[in-house]
């Protein structure tokens, strides 16, 4: 697990080349504490940069960059290869292996492009990456990314150098950047709490697509237009072609296939020449993945688990109960709402860009945990999109068949019915009919209603689907001058060929939800205290079988994950797992109201707002102020905007933020509101409270 990053067309000396680089480099030092390498050829204005975090082969022969044997190829490499022992042997029965130096997955891959190219080299590929490969003879740059997208990678032009990197900031750390905030990829933010590939929240700087990679050729400035990612790996032909030919086995049957794709998924994850261990909630996924690793292992592997004092958000005696009858050696660590809180402020900068999933908080603080005593950690995601775990799937499922009873025209009548009064409107009338109310419709009633009339009107399932996992229902009025650029989730012409709406669902979230919320949670909160997480569900393998399955060994009646249960039955009693499904989150709606109510105040003041030029002050003010009054739990929406602002005032460069805000807003009418500007933008530091 490390960090990459470099540039090619650079036109700058040699000593500055090296300067920029190293300053690129050093960006993301978080990523690989134990080793750095930067490699230039200045004649091609190239150049890579990487931070080593040792996992395999911690001796030098494991140093990078790279040059393959043959002395073509040099390459920055983020992640693991699990089958590389399999490829070697393969390359050595082929009489295509070099005279091996250590026994590094980097120099397998290498020998592997060089034998059989990099397109094809890709398709061989089991593991995590995000690969940046310079080929000397054709004087091109490749990158590319895994199939799923666990490692991140960024890139883009900034004026004539082409810039790439593990995450942002190694970006913003070459001496050319200029960084315009995108607006359209803002509303995509504030609808979902992550800016969604390909797009970043900077114009013109691109997440690569997961299974994809792109070709750079040097000295071709029309090569910029033709820039287009290739796909080596499609989702969308996995789930259609594997749902059309589900596998013809029996209940037991398939268990047992799926428990040997799992062991031997994680058997190759398993193996490390550090320290190792693994998360546990107590869930069904991570105990399933405890409960594998512990049958392979001779010794009780360590497992980690934070717990919270509201019993509520806390799971920690569910792990404690399912470690002690593993028998694993377990570490627990009970925070306090202060503890959590004090997270806050580094959130910004862990993540990069803004990202509003609240769980980025326990997240870090249990790989924080598993860091004090392990480099490596396995963990359970993966296995609710796969096998169908999260509630919305059933939620949206009974609103589209209950919403199909009615006509289209009774559904719009009924909409702005309702949406003619504001929730708060709607909760003093119905105070009244509090006692005859249903239990769920006694609490914000208003609310609830302005959420029905939303759902009234949708279009199709996959419109309900996207109002469920939608913060703000409507960004272009919220984000000033933006307009929402289509995703997998709102054109039809990229929702996959699948009969059934729940797996339909479990797609788009394979698609959007999987890689750009759950991946980035995970790996830079892993990658903040160096940690390499692992994640045995995305094993391509496991993907590929989960979606052979027939559905209804996902799904039986209102429960999902039913093969995964009976596989960790075998393992776990049944009485330690069931029980309601709580996710990992925090009572931010309370906080809000509590201990970060002065902290967000400072960032949601309306004149702030109004500086800035993103927001539409009016909207977001409202919703504090129902949130703080009692009359909404607006905890996600406000969120999100949180995150922004707090993102937006990590930014230490004045220059580059007030351009991000300037180049999309009317030029100043006078260079006191150009200061206001750079103030606005530049003088903001601090933490939670803290404001000029």
């Amino acid at each position: 697990m490390c960090g990459i990053t470099g540039y090619l067309g650079s036109n700058q000396p040699d000593r500055m080349q090296e300067q920029a680089l190293r300053s690129m480099t050093a960006a993301l030092r978080h990523r690989g504490p134990d080793d750095l390498g930067v490699w230039i050829d200045a004649d091609s204005g190239v150049g890579l940069g990487h931070r080593r975090l040792s996992i395999l082969d911690l001796s030098p022969a494991g140093h990078q960059p790279m040059r393959s044997a043959c002395g073509r190829y040099v390459i920055a490499f983020n992640g693991e290869i699990y089958n590389f022992p399999e490829i070697r042997k393969d390359l050595e029965r082929l009489g295509a292996a070099p005279a091996w130096r250590g026994h590094s997955d980097t120099e397998v891959l290498l020998a592997a492009v060089s034998h059989w190219g990099f397109a094809n080299s890709l398709a061989k590929l089991t593991g995590m990456f995000a690969i940046a490969l310079w080929d000397r003879d054709a004087r091109t740059l490749y990158l590319a990314r895994d199939r799923i997208g666990e490692k991140p990678l960024y890139y883009g032009w900034v004026g004539e150098t082409f810039l790439f990197g593990s995450e942002l900031k190694a970006l913003r750390a070459h001496p050319e950047w200029r960084g315009v905030i995108d607006r359209s990829a803002l509303a995509l933010y504030v609808r979902h709490g992550y800016v969604p590939a390909p797009f970043s929240i900077f114009r013109g700087i691109h997440k690569l697509p997961p299974a994809t990679f792109v070709t750079v050729p040097a000295g071709d400035r029309h090569a910029r237009q033709d820039i287009a990612p290739t796909r080596y790996w499609c989702m969308r032909e996995v789930a259609e072609s594997r749902g059309r030919d589900s596998i013809d086995l029996s209940d037991a049957e398939a268990i047992e296939a799926l428990a040997k794709l799992l062991q031997a998924s994680i058997a190759r994850q398993m193996v490390a020449d550090v320290p190792l261990g693994a998360f546990l909630s107590g869930g069904i996924d991570s105990s399933t993945v405890v409960a594998l690793m512990q049958v392979q292992s001779r010794r009780p592997i360590r497992t980690f688990t934070i717990g919270f004092s509201q019993g509520e958000y806390n799971e920690a005696n569910y792990a404690r109960a399912v470690a002690d009858h593993l028998g694993t050696a377990h570490t627990e660590l009970y925070v306090s709402a202060d503890d959590a809180l004090a997270v806050i402020p580094r959130l910004p900068t862990l993540y990069d860009e803004p990202f509003s999933d609240q769980s980025e908080i326990p997240t870090f603080l249990v790989a924080k945990l598993a860091r004090e005593h392990v480099t490596v950690s396995l963990t359970g995601d993966g296995g609710d999109e796969l096998f169908g775990g999260y509630d919305r799937y059933f939620s949206a499922s009974r609103i589209w068949r209950n919403l199909r009873r009615l006509p289209g025209p009774l559904r719009v009548t009924l909409a702005n019915g309702i949406s003619t009064l504001p929730p708060h409107h709607w909760d003093r009338i119905l105070a009244h009919l509090s006692p005859i109310l249903p239990p769920k419709l006694r609490q914000r009633p208003g609310d609830k209603l302005h959420k029905l009339a939303n759902r009234l009107v949708v279009r199709n399932p996959e419109d309900v689907y996207l109002g469920l996992v939608s913060h703000w229902d409507r960004p272009e009025e919220l984000v000033l001058g933006a307009a929402e650029p289509s995703t997998p989730l709102t054109a039809p012409s990229q929702w996959a060929d699948l009969p059934d709406f729940l797996q339909r669902m479990m797609y788009l979230d394979s698609m959007t939800y999987l890689p750009d919320d759950i991946l980035v949670k995970v790996d830079r909160a892993g990658m903040g205290v160096s940690l390499e997480t692992r994640l045995p569900f995305l094993d391509h393998h496991v993907v590929e079988f989960a979606w052979r399955l027939p559905l209804h060994m996902k799904v039986r009646g209102r429960q999902g994950k039913w093969i995964l249960r009976q596989l960790l039955y075998r393992h776990v009693p049944q009485r330690l797992l069931e029980r309601p499904k709580k996710g990992f989150g925090v009572p931010l709606d309370s906080w809000l109201r509590g201990k970060l109510r002065d902290w967000a105040e400072g960032l949601l003041d309306e004149r702030r707002l109004k500086e800035e030029g993103f927001f539409e002050p009016a909207l977001v003010r409202e919703k504090w102020r129902q949130h703080i009054s009692g009359l909404g739990n607006w905890q996600d929406h406000l969120w999100n905007i949180l995150m922004f602002e707090a993102w937006l005032e990590s930014q230490t460069s004045a220059h580059a933020c007030c351009s991000a805000a300037l180049a999309e807003r009317p030029a100043p009418h006078d260079s006191r509101e150009l200061a206001e500007c750079a103030g606005s933008f530049g003088s903001r530091a601090g933490g939670m409270g803290q404001r000029n």
